[in-house]
């Protein structure tokens, strides 16, 4: 949708609000060139941990490791 900034200052907020609901950009022509409003896209912050292995040894090797002279409780 291309407006004008007269028609953006008249409904300002309405359009405002139509952009977050509809998530579609408004176009604001003035001088020539195209202005947008768009509504900002959040990555979802769980998407970017990529899996990492922190072991060289097997799952078997882990499970079955004694890990009693390693731990070290805070009392």
């Amino acid at each position: 949708m291309t407006i004008t900034p007269s028609k953006l200052r008249e409904n300002l907020y309405n359009l405002l609000d139509s952009v977050i609901e509809t998530k579609e950009p408004l176009e604001v022509k003035r001088n020539g060139q195209i202005l947008m409003i768009v509504p900002e896209h959040k990555k979802s912050r769980l998407k970017a941990i990529q899996p990492k292995k922190i072991t060289s040894c097997s799952d078997d090797e882990l499970i079955n490791t004694s890990w009693e002279s390693e731990w070290k409780p805070f009392i």
